[in-house]
């Protein structure tokens, strides 16, 4: 007989093979392609073969398989966000063949001892809501004020699930959170976890997918790129943080970890949970439409208030060559002597952003993009943030000797510092990725936090993440900027889940707690009803203003972006590629025009942005053309399908 097998390679198509054995859709086989043999699938016999061509023989139909609803859905995800299928293969089955060729991995639980956890009212009744639909497809918004215990009501429905004998997958936005999450889960379910991402070793990974792929692991908490593992019989996932942006894989395979979720639990015909404090835009629009349902939590876990708020203006304070208040100072003193934890936030990684010398103005730019350096203290250079180029600052003045860098703009590293002379006796660490990238760091970090062995911290936007500090009672927003950058079309929704989220870090366990924001711009509207817990009423305003100016989620945006050594070349290529789409009815195709970030790595920047109804799926017809246009080898293009950066 004859087989069409996808191999997980940049292929969009698959190839022939001969088999003298039966074999059905979703096998994995071994075939010899090219000089070696490589790992496929058994895909769909309706694609076309070439003609008077020598067909291969499978050599082996392995003992694992895929399911059909699988196979669907990477081909629908390949047709939506532009890529190949064969790269969507690639995540669910990657290096399998080192997998299949080992025996199968054991899998050991230690069991824990379980912690006793009772749901109170208006967890009871979430629960019940989200149990209303068991075993079909539904998008349930699971909505709770922060510290309200949203993780415990979905740790009590995904243990009805296993009692089923089925699988949960629990998705979480970045890999920081699941330490912490993990010693909830060992409290609860009374076993650890299976943990999927990026930087697990082979062995965990060959451990754990075979688990997945023969049902022994019932539940798996991972990153974005879990959502593609060929589970066996998955019966819910959860989407924890639903409104953050780090699902949006924006390198190599470009895709909205969310909402591909939402997707394959349409194929999967299970439930999938959406939990949040405060819903992305999408969710919003579909939740109002009645399109979710949706589920509130309004009292904090124990009835605990939320932090009470104080804006200090910046504009009527000297601030004696340095970045925090007297207020703020006065008001951190009192809780640091009743024994509390302070976080004084601010979302700039390093010393300083920028560096211009004082006497030539020289300004210290990255090489390779368009981008200032940001001075870090800790290893006393000047980093690009984007291509990670290092430099010591020392350069030679165009007037006379070396140049006398200022630096300008606070980062968390100068922020540590003033700190440090502030509060001398007081243990103060930075909560950075720049910190923390060791996993024996990271844990050892957590525990001190626990232990209330720091007493203060400093930290980026990664501290807004889920995390769950019982003795942080008061933070410090040093710089409440809401302006946003012009480029950024969801600045204003960012804004609304950042500071939402990171005043949820305070008092989860204590009735006196406080969020200080420092800012230039006390009168601004988002900040004020923010600290009014106005957050919908925001979210309902920034509705209307997309509706108006018709962007998502009242229409569907792609992004390309044409980069080339040339900046000459990137300009023309966009020209040229503009004429061709111009040529599909239904979208409208804006630009093309430099990118906000004009060079990255070396290469320019041009930008066109593909706009059409929501109505109406172009991702076919656009992949067509594209696929069908001679490009120069000297460009490259980027196809970004519901963009969320538009730098």
């Amino acid at each position: 007989m004859k087989a069409q097998v996808l191999l997980p390679k940049v292929f969009n198509y698959p190839f022939t093979y001969n088999s003298n054995t039966e074999c059905k859709i979703g096998d994995l086989v071994e075939i010899p392609f090219g000089s070696k043999r490589e790992i496929g699938v058994i895909w769909k016999n309706n694609y076309t073969e070439p003609k008077n061509l020598k067909l291969k023989k499978i050599s082996k139909i392995t003992e694992y398989s895929i399911d059909r609803k699988l196979v669907d859905f990477i081909e629908w995800f390949s047709s939506y966000n532009m890529v190949s299928m064969g790269l969507v293969l690639k995540m669910v089955i990657g290096g399998t063949d080192k997998f299949i060729r080992i025996k199968d991995s054991l899998i050991k639980i230690k069991k824990k001892k379980i912690k006793k956890f009772k749901l109170n009212e208006e967890q009871n009744t979430a629960l019940e809501y989200l149990q209303k639909v068991n075993n079909k497809f539904d998008v349930s918004v699971l909505q709770g004020t922060t510290g309200s215990g949203k993780t415990l009501v979905y740790f009590q429905r995904i243990k009805k699930i296993i009692e089923k004998n089925e699988q949960a997958l629990v998705l979480l936005p970045e890999i920081f959170l699941t330490n912490d999450f993990k010693s909830r889960f060992e409290d609860y379910f009374g076993f650890e976890p299976a943990i999927w991402h990026s930087k697990i070793t082979p062995k965990q990974k060959r451990i754990i997918w075979q688990g997945i792929i023969n049902n022994r692991i019932k539940i798996l908490v991972g990153a974005r790129s879990a959502l593609l593992l060929p589970f066996k019989k998955l019966g819910l996932i959860i989407v924890d943080e639903e409104h953050d942006t780090s699902y949006k894989q924006d390198e190599g395979v470009i895709y909205n970890a969310r909402d591909m979720a939402i997707s394959r639990a349409k194929f999967e015909n299970i439930p999938i949970h959406l939990v949040t404090a405060v819903p992305s835009i999408e969710t919003f629009k579909n939740v109002c439409s009645k399109k979710y349902r949706h589920i509130k939590i309004l009292k904090r876990y124990n009835d605990i208030p939320l932090p009470k708020t104080k804006i200090i203006n910046l504009n009527l304070k000297k601030l004696k060559k340095r970045s925090i208040a007297d207020d703020t100072i006065n008001l951190v003193k009192k809780y640091l002597e009743d024994g509390n934890q302070v976080l004084f936030f601010l979302n700039r990684r390093g010393y300083a952003p920028y560096l211009v010398c004082k006497n030539c103005g020289l300004k210290q730019v990255c090489s390779n993009c368009s981008l200032y350096l940001t001075f870090h203290k800790i290893k006393n250079k000047a980093i690009c943030h984007h291509c990670s180029f290092e430099k010591k600052i020392e350069s030679k003045c165009k007037l006379e000797g070396q140049c006398d860098f200022i630096m300008y703009g606070p980062g968390v590293e100068k922020i540590f510092s003033e700190i440090k002379d502030i509060f001398p006796s007081k243990k103060i660490k930075i909560f950075s990725s720049d910190y923390l990238k060791k996993k024996e760091v990271v844990k050892k970090f957590f525990k001190e936090i626990k232990d209330n062995k720091i007493d203060i911290l400093v930290g980026t936007q990664m501290i807004s993440k889920g995390f769950n500090f019982p003795k942080l009672n008061c933070i410090v927003v040093v710089d409440a900027d809401f302006s946003g950058r012009g480029y950024d079309l969801r600045s204003t929704e960012k804004n609304i889940q950042l500071y939402q989220q990171l005043s949820g870090r305070a008092g989860r366990f204590s009735k006196d707690s406080i969020v200080i924001y420092q800012t230039l711009t006390p009168e601004d509207l988002t900040l004020n009803k923010l600290i009014k817990d106005r957050s919908e009423e925001l979210l309902a305003n920034e509705l209307i203003l997309r509706k108006k100016n018709k962007l998502p989620p009242f229409s569907r945006l792609i992004a390309v972006i044409i980069s080339s050594k040339d900046r000459g070349l990137s300009l023309q290529g966009a020209r040229e590629i503009k004429v061709k789409l111009d040529q599909i009815n239904d979208l409208q195709v804006l630009g093309p025009v430099d990118s906000p970030l004009l060079k990255i790595k070396k290469n320019f920047r041009s930008r066109l942005l593909i706009r059409f109804n929501n109505q109406f799926l172009l991702q076919k017809k656009i992949s067509k053309l594209i696929n069908g246009l001679k490009i120069s080898p000297k460009i490259k293009l980027t196809v970004d399908v519901d963009p969320i950066n538009f730098a």
